[in-house]
């Protein structure tokens, strides 16, 4: 990826075309492919002399794509997704298995693993099998 100097000569020789064959010129390509415009974006205004706060433990070249919000919603087919972030935040891996026990009182889903024993015993609590 280019920078500073560099890539403003680059996208000033590129300018006749689209904003996404700059990009790809200037090397602002994820691994995926994936034209990566606010990184490309970010690189143009800092080499214009512009500084850009930096985003608190970012790390890298500033972007980290999306945030965990801690948020989620059932899903019109009845699903309810817990991303990426947080099962990386626990620890957990591929093909792990979990035994799912729901808590209506508190409103609340445990996930215990298998191969574990239970964190508290079973009579009294309000569960139901998933």
């Amino acid at each position: 990826m280019l920078v500073g100097q560099e890539l403003l000569d680059k996208a000033r020789a590129l300018s006749n075309r689209p904003e996404d064959e700059i990009a790809r010129g200037c090397g602002y390509v994820g691994p995926s492919g994936r034209v990566l415009r606010k990184s490309f974006y970010r690189a143009l205004v800092e080499a214009k002399g512009y500084k850009l706060p930096s985003n608190s433990g970012s790390g890298g070249d500033g972007t980290r794509g999306r945030q965990a919000e801690f948020r989620t919603r059932v899903h019109g087919n009845g699903n309810l997704l817990i991303g990426h972030a947080y099962t990386r935040r626990l620890g957990l891996e591929p093909g792990q298995e979990f035994r799912i026990e729901l808590h209506r009182d508190s409103g609340s889903i445990w996930l215990l693993p298998l191969d574990e024993p239970a964190a508290e015993p079973r009579g009294g609590q309000d569960q139901e099998n998933a």
